[in-house]
């Protein structure tokens, strides 16, 4: 098989509190009205399996993908670690209202062994939109159990406005919500589990309130008020900048303008998401164009892909 740059159809999923960015600014969906909550971009979960949109592949599922070489997709080490399992949920989320306030198991203590470290890049926020990352003063499990009870959980929550450009580091444990008018991208662990702490008292489609996972998050909780999760980079053209390198992943920011950059890296997949602008990539003579809202996965046994950009802003990610 001859490996190439994969795009895929994204997975799209409504949600109570979805909203209509997603078609309206990178034509994501039929339903211009459908409130689209998130566009998964690669995804290897049964909740969600990405689907190869073009060239030899097409039709293929990442997962058939990976068995057919996964040392050629995902990188020998990356293989060694993680199986034939992607090991990374790239995700677009827009946020009409405010999501659950909520909290994502680790490792250590997800019922699936996968737990959910992620990272946020703000594409696009609303005058005055914010983000609740973590609480804003140290706290006991039983003083936040008692909020809970009290239905004043907002009460404990540090929220921190929000612009283009910002991006967060949520660890496993620490407590968050993104607020309505918030599109970001979100990087993460291959996991779909999450802890509901706090919904609003807020009903559904069907009028039901959704479900609450409070000893499930007392008990994975950070209690901790870190102020250690605004990830800070120098906004310069044409040079790497480090955002977040964890055990989870390696994300850098790069913003090209009139500039070309080179992709071969063997010992990992990249995976290039377009935040801002466009750009295009070559391989083999062929070149075709990643526009915003648009993720690209180069696989690590593909030969060099050389991309050009007039004015671009990408979140390059690896392992």
């Amino acid at each position: 098989m001859k490996l190439y740059p994969l795009t895929f159809q994204p997975v799209l999923k409504e949600k109570i509190w979805g909203g209509t960015k997603l078609k309206a600014l990178f034509d994501k969906g039929e339903d211009p009205e459908a409130p689209v909550g998130e566009s998964w971009e690669i995804a290897d979960l049964d909740e969600g399996q990405s689907i190869v949109k073009d060239g030899e592949l097409a039709g293929k599922t990442l997962q058939e993908v990976i068995h057919l070489d996964p040392k050629g997709i995902l990188g020998a080490s990356v293989h060694e670690r993680f199986g034939n399992r992607f090991p990374l949920l790239i995700k677009f989320i827009d946020a009409a209202k405010d999501l659950s306030i909520q909290v994502h198991p680790s490792d250590e203590t997800s019922p699936t062994g996968t737990g959910k470290t992620e990272m946020w890049y703000i594409m696009q926020a609303d005058p005055g939109a914010e983000l609740t990352v973590g609480f804003k003063e140290k706290i006991t499990k039983e003083a936040f159990a008692k909020n809970i009870e009290e239905l004043q959980v907002e009460e404990a929550m540090d929220t921190h406005v929000v612009k283009p450009g910002d991006s967060f580091f949520i660890n496993a444990g620490r407590i968050h919500a993104i607020g309505g008018g918030v599109l970001l991208a979100e990087i993460q662990q291959t996991s779909d589990v999450t802890y509901r702490v706090y919904d609003y008292n807020r009903p559904d489609a069907d009028g039901n309130l959704r479900d609450l996972h409070i000893q499930e998050s007392l008990d994975v909780l950070d209690f901790e008020p870190t102020q250690d999760f605004k990830l800070d980079y120098d906004d310069v053209e044409n040079a790497t900048q480090i955002l977040k390198h964890h055990t989870y992943f390696k994300t850098d920011w790069l913003h090209l303008i009139n500039d070309d950059y080179r992709v071969n890296r063997s010992i990992s997949f990249t995976i290039l998401i377009a935040v801002d602008g466009e750009m295009q990539y070559t391989f083999n003579n062929e070149v075709k164009t990643l526009k915003v809202g648009q993720t690209l996965l180069i696989p690590a046994g593909c030969e060099e892909v050389t991309i050009d950009a007039k004015d671009c802003t990408l979140l390059e990610v690896h392992l």
